[in-house]
């Protein structure tokens, strides 16, 4: 699933093909906005919240209309591409849910898990659950971090995933943050214990902001600092995780064989793989 950093480059790319433009025209492909046409609304921004996508629209000119925003969510396989004019489409034409068509060329999002039409002013019906942006303008640490400690007994892994806490973590951030917080995925967000065993809540707070930032502008994303000298990776590439996708291969602190297993809400029957080093992030 696209995280916190994907959606923000989309979104920017999205802002800078669009914005200012009026649409000519509009193609909804879900039965609810199956007959809305936008043609001559103008868009005024697009911006991520979290792991959503606001596309904000301004009326057409002369008319008393308010402004409508287009609420987009890529869940695990959805994209937002761009293209010119009479340019073939890189995916299926059955996977597209929406185009929106200027005169430079069109938008297009594919396999949108979400997708939605509401009044600008009613956004918070679709995004006002989720906790601070850690890519926004409104970014609160203090309040992500009493988020972070409201339920002690939560696994630390479970509830970074939790957007309500903070937006814009996902599995591979997760990961990377039990990791450096030193603390296994199924250990207790308060775990008994003097440190590193318990949870520095602002630290990891703190930690999340700073790789998402630091990955918003990269199209490869990267949490691991550059290779140290004389530790050349197998295959001549340093990686670019701690543990994410490193299954059976060695921690880059203590070379313990990274492990992998999964995680999910008791009864939820819903898991997502976690990686962990069971010498750096011991098993509680």
């Amino acid at each position: 699933m696209p995280e916190g950093d994907s959606l923000w480059q989309q979104a920017s790319l999205l802002h800078g093909f669009l914005a200012g433009k009026p649409l000519t025209g509009s193609d909804f492909r879900v039965p609810r906005f199956a007959t809305l046409d936008l043609r001559g609304w103008r868009t005024l921004e697009v911006r991520a919240r979290g792991k959503h996508l606001l596309h904000r629209l301004g009326a057409p000119a002369g008319t008393a209309r308010e402004g409508l925003t287009i609420h987009s969510h890529l869940k695990m396989e959805g994209q937002w591409q761009l293209y010119r004019p009479g340019e073939r489409w890189h995916r299926p034409g059955h996977t597209a849910r929406c185009v929106l068509t200027v005169a430079e060329g069109s938008a297009v999002g594919f396999s949108l898990g979400v997708l939605e039409v509401v009044r600008t002013r009613e956004e918070d019906a679709v995004v006002g659950h989720l906790g601070p942006d850690l890519l926004g303008e409104d970014w609160d640490p203090a309040t992500a971090e009493a988020n972070l400690r409201s339920d002690p007994a939560r696994p630390l892994g479970l509830a970074l995933l939790d957007q309500r806490i903070m937006a814009g973590v996902g599995n591979i951030y997760r990961n990377e943050l039990c990791f450096l917080a030193g603390l296994h995925p199924a250990a207790p967000v308060a775990a008994p214990g003097a440190p590193p065993a318990r949870l520095d809540a602002a630290g990891v707070v703190r930690e999340a902001h700073r790789l998402l930032d630091l990955n918003r502008d990269n199209p490869r994303r990267q949490t691991t600092p550059p290779a140290p000298p004389g530790r050349p990776a197998a295959g001549g590439r340093w990686p670019e995780f701690f543990v994410y996708g490193r299954a059976r291969q060695p921690c880059l602190r203590c070379r313990t064989p990274i492990r992998q297993e999964s995680l999910g809400e008791e009864n939820s029957g819903k898991e997502r793989v976690v990686y962990f080093c069971t010498r750096c992030q011991p098993i509680p």
